[in-house]
């Protein structure tokens, strides 16, 4: 029995490192792990290592089932642009969180002087049913959820006679009415984007609304503005508020674009954003006045 002490104490010792390393895996990055080994399972084209890199962090929201609603800052500092960028808005289109883990991917690599904001997912009640939905777990349509004027009316007779009451794109009782949609309201007050790119499927054009020239094309995906809708995030943020908005339309709702075509996707994005919304550059002082060249240099770049 004595022989066998030592080994039983290295075995009390092993699983002790082992439980708390475990502790402290889940503590350093609790919902990263979570979220690669849960939801995000169910996007295509999204390896682990993919998702894991994404470092996705809990937002101060929760959907109606409660589970967290995750986000992505990326910005370099003294960065004077904000674009916001949310997917999956609709349970049902996958492949929009696909792409959106993709660009964040690409924001990583190649960080430019833009903060931007990720929300891969901002309906996970709807995609984690066991068939993915349209509508959140009120049954809502969350993108006929926003306070456009005349809301009540709009969005009633739009609902009745333009869908049919196609229960898929229920508007809610009120606007507002969901946690997802309040989430993404209050978000861009504290935000305050230049520019929101809504990324959904399956239609495969690229939408607009805002006041600025539209971009023409991203890849292979051309303009057409499809109309204005009632309680939609384009006729809120960008017909209302002046905050233009991409509404990227994917070929298809469960099958991502290709890499190649996501990268020419992204470059195409940056370059209209590069011409339509272009950075500030700090003003230099004159060469001669070194005193104030060292001033603007230690605020503009610490």
């Amino acid at each position: 029995m004595a022989c066998g002490l030592p080994r039983i104490r290295a075995m009390h010792d092993w699983f002790k490192r082992s439980a708390l390393f475990a502790l402290f895996c889940i503590a350093t990055s609790p919902y990263s792990i979570w979220a690669c080994s849960d939801f995000y399972t169910k996007i295509p084209n999204v390896p682990r290592a993919l998702c894991r890199a994404a470092d996705l962090k809990p937002s101060a929201a929760r959907s109606v089932q409660g589970r967290p609603i995750l986000l992505r800052d990326l910005a370099l500092a003294g960065a004077q642009r904000r674009v916001l960028v949310v997917a999956t808005m609709h349970g049902d289109e996958l492949s929009a969180a696909s792409v959106a883990l993709h660009w964040l991917q690409m924001a990583q690599a190649a960080p430019l002087q833009t903060h931007w904001r990720f929300i891969p997912v901002l309906n996970p009640d709807g995609l984690m049913r066991r068939k993915p939905q349209r509508m959140n777990a009120h049954g809502v349509d969350l993108n006929r959820n926003f306070p456009t004027p005349n809301w009540q009316r709009e969005t009633k007779v739009y609902w009745e006679q333009r869908t049919g009451k196609d229960p898929r794109r229920w508007p809610g009782p009120k606007p507002l009415s969901e946690p997802e949609s309040r989430y993404l309201y209050d978000e861009m007050a504290r935000f305050q984007p230049q520019l929101i790119v809504s990324i959904h499927a399956p239609y495969g054009v690229l939408d607009f609304d805002g006041p600025v020239m539209p971009p023409t094309q991203l890849g292979r995906l051309y303009l057409d503005q499809v109309g204005v809708f009632p309680g939609s995030l384009g006729n809120f943020s960008g017909v209302q508020r002046g905050i233009p908005v991409v509404t990227v339309e994917l070929p298809h709702a469960l099958v991502t674009p290709s890499s190649a075509e996501m990268a020419r996707m992204w470059r195409d994005l940056l370059a209209w954003m590069d011409k339509t919304l272009p950075v500030q550059q700090p003003v230099q002082p004159e060469a001669d006045d070194p005193v104030l060249a060292q001033v603007v240099e230690e605020r503009v770049y610490p």
